[in-house]
């Protein structure tokens, strides 16, 4: 089975990992649906943490970014269902639910999902195509499966109508605070850029304005001098952070250490010592 082995491709995902944990940073364009089979996942965004268990659901809003950890528990495997709602699809049930213009939604961005039976069903129901087939489902099918998905949210929680069916684009947020809340995330300035409603060269410009220099510099800098108070205040090892400060690499993040700050890791370590 692949990782994720898509049911209906771009909207319905299987993700299945036998007995390995992985972590990965994730921007979400659409809202998601999330159910736990088996397993523990862990999502960290700037503004939440969450822990989703097995027979747990959980609803996270578009245009963010977050880290996933996923953790198959002891004798099991990972697996989950994932629901892409797409504002297309979104904007359908909208018109064929005659469902109008909503309050604008102040809630969190990731909205657990209380149990429900009827949910639980749903998610069940889909299960088998999973397993029992390596095809996918046929399109028609699969969009029925994802409306009715929808519908039985708005069912359990009708309160989520201004959530789901908010179709505005990202607003021009405050840069400043968005980026000193979201730096250690690694992804591309173009990402960035955009989920602070801006285009690339508004982005590099009003950034440069805030942080007199440019983002590839100030995100460096700004990931370095966070790696070096975890190490000198926290007694962190760098093994155990450098991916949450967002560089790919043990070698990369040592390289630009000593680079910056003219020693090694291994020595400001030794210096706690």
């Amino acid at each position: 089975m692949t990782n994720p082995a898509e049911i209906l491709p771009g909207v319905i995902f299987y993700s299945y990992l036998s007995a390995e944990r992985k972590d990965k940073v994730c921007f979400w364009n659409h809202h998601t649906l999330v159910l736990m089979v088996s397993g523990q996942l862990h999502l960290e965004t700037a503004s939440q943490r969450m822990e989703v268990k097995a027979g747990e659901m959980l609803l996270v809003g578009k245009n963010q970014l977050g880290t996933l950890t996923k953790t198959p528990l002891p004798g099991q495997s990972y697996e989950s269902i994932v629901i892409c709602l797409q504002d297309d699809l979104l904007r359908k049930i909208a018109l064929e639910e005659q469902i109008g213009v909503e309050p604008k939604y102040s809630g969190p961005s990731n909205v657990p999902i209380p149990p429900d039976p009827f949910l639980l069903g749903y998610f069940q129901s889909i299960i088998p195509y999973a397993r029992a087939t390596v095809e996918t489902l046929a399109e028609e099918m699969g969009i029925l499966k994802v409306k009715e998905g929808v519908k039985l949210l708005l069912h359990s929680l009708p309160q989520l109508k201004s959530f789901l069916f908010n179709f505005a684009e990202p607003h021009k947020i405050d840069l400043e605070h968005f980026m000193m809340s979201n730096f250690h995330f690694n992804v591309s300035i173009e990402r960035f850029a955009h989920l602070t409603g801006r285009s690339l060269a508004a982005f590099k410009r009003d950034f440069t304005k805030i942080f007199a220099m440019p983002p590839r510099q100030w995100l460096l800098d700004k990931r370095l001098t966070a790696a070096r108070h975890l190490i000198e205040h926290k007694h962190q090892k760098p093994s155990a952070i450098y991916l949450d400060l967002g560089f790919e690499s043990l070698p990369h993040f040592s390289r630009s250490f000593k680079k910056k700050f003219g020693k090694t890791v291994k020595s400001v370590q030794k210096y706690q010592l």
